[in-house]
């Protein structure tokens, strides 16, 4: 259970316990960055999603593998053959894509349209991902993601049976996602046994990373130890997404785009995200012909938004679906303004990882949620838009107003936001640092601790945004 004191519930940021000291991971290391230096060095990473799905947790893994290949490890994924969109061609069960040797093991694909359905397609997953990982050849590492939930657990095992070193990488957190949002009760006894099954997984993991200092707050109340807690965000890419003017956008353009301030939400409409203040601003503003707020993506609560759209008849909303990944940087530049949201009880336990990419095209975000927790933090210290208190639908209008009215001030956000991800929020530098922690992991033999290594805080950068 999370502890109702912890200090990123409001109020002021207070010092946190002290993980590692890290490294400079801007740049390459002096030491040996060869292939030579972690030949024959195999690595397994477990996750339901792998390329060619559109799911976050794929498209990471999928830049983290390929990286890491490419630096010289052997790597290996065993992933679901299904697909996170139901309905696209399934995957043949093994083939090697960009020197990755992705491993599919049959699951079923009813989606995510309900919390049954999805169980489902989790215990499919489990199940066969076990008999899989048991069944392959040791590896010098296994890296187990969040999705499904407690998967981590296929990695104890693999560290009890075969003495394999394990990395959780905690996407976000489980069961306190289902907790946090009431859809558990922790009284169950089976919710009980979940939590603590999960917390074993992560005091027994040899390292567990996370994606900001409020996940870490988390992590450490389970009782993990602070030198095993390392902090790596996750990124965007700079040859993938990058400023395309709108001048230039083919897909502005064919969405009939012109002068308008084009307000966007682009990817998961989750459970842990908030929409009423963004559909409220679309009624206030509706008489307005120059704000369009289009919504790119899908997921369980987009029915929401559809619904309030045709009930009110809300003509200045628009929804597409997911674009592909290679357009990615022409559906963000599309945008004047990003909208992002979180509800405040989700604070550490997601990371709306959606911010690197508005920040990679460019763009100013308009974040709803909690004060403090990395996004907003993030965006104060970068100066790259505006964070506005759940339900202040009066902030969310006046900010949208004002960078209708001030072009340019949208453009400086949007620049400053630009070169903070270069530095902090890129892939190279990101990937840079999974490399040396899992070089230090394989390095060294079962029972020795490898040098703890954990990424620092971001450094503050600008004034917080107004």
């Amino acid at each position: 259970m999370v502890n109702r004191k912890l200090w990123f519930r409001g109020g002021p940021e207070r010092p946190r316990p002290a993980l590692a000291e890290a490294p400079d991971f801007s740049a390459p290391s002096n030491g040996d960055d060869s292939p030579s230096s972690i030949s024959g060095k195999r690595l397994l990473f477990i996750n339901q999603y792998y390329w060619p799905d559109h799911a976050s947790t794929a498209q990471h893994l999928t830049d983290l593998a390929e990286s890491l290949a490419a630096r010289g490890f052997e790597c290996h994924v065993l992933c679901a053959q299904s697909r996170y969109k139901p309905g696209d061609p399934a995957p043949p069960r093994f083939e090697i894509h960009k020197g990755v040797h992705i491993h599919r093991v049959p699951a079923t694909s009813l989606g995510r349209k309900s919390t049954l359905r999805r169980m489902v397609d989790y215990l499919s997953f489990y199940g066969r991902a076990v008999l899989k990982a048991l069944r392959l050849p040791r590896f010098d590492a296994v890296a187990t993601l969040t999705t499904p939930p407690i998967i981590g657990l296929v990695g104890t095992l693999l560290r009890r049976i075969k003495g394999t070193p394990h990395v959780c990488w905690s996407m976000d957190l489980h069961p306190d996602a289902s907790l946090a949002l009431r859809r558990m009760s922790p009284r169950n006894p089976v919710v009980r046994g979940l939590a603590w099954l999960s917390d074993q997984v992560l005091r027994r993991a040899d390292r567990v990373v996370v994606l900001g200092p409020y996940m870490a707050d988390r992590i450490l109340l389970k009782k993990v130890r602070p030198d095993r807690v390392t902090t790596i965000p996750v990124w965007s890419r700079r040859d993938e997404v990058y400023p395309v003017a709108h001048a230039a956008n083919a897909l502005r353009r064919r969405l009939g785009l012109g002068d308008e301030l084009v307000a966007m939400y682009s990817g998961n409409l989750g459970l842990a995200h908030v929409f009423d203040e963004f559909i409220e601003a679309a009624r206030r503003l509706r008489e307005r012909s120059d704000v369009v707020f289009l919504y790119v993506g899908g997921g369980p609560r987009l029915a929401e938004v559809v619904a309030a759209k045709e009930r009110e008849g809300l003509d200045n909303i628009r929804i597409l679906d997911y674009v592909p990944r290679e357009e990615l940087r022409l559906s963000l530049s599309a945008a004047d303004v990003h909208l992002i949201s979180m509800r405040p009880e989700m604070t550490g336990i997601v990371v709306p990882g959606k911010l690197y990419g508005i920040m990679a095209a460019a763009r100013p975000a308009l974040f709803v949620g909690p004060s403090h927790c990395e996004s907003a933090d993030l965006i104060r210290r970068a100066g790259c838009g505006f964070v506005v208190n759940p339900g202040d639908a009066d902030g969310v209008v006046a900010a949208l107003e004002r960078l209708r009215e001030n072009r340019n001030l949208a453009r400086q956000m949007g620049e400053k936001g630009r070169q903070v991800f270069l530095s902090t929020h890129e892939m190279g530098p990101c990937c840079h640092q999974w490399f040396e922690l899992m070089r230090g992991i394989v390095g060294h033999p079962r029972g020795v601790e490898a040098p703890a290594v954990a990424a620092g805080r971001i450094p503050a950068v600008a004034s917080p945004a107004r």
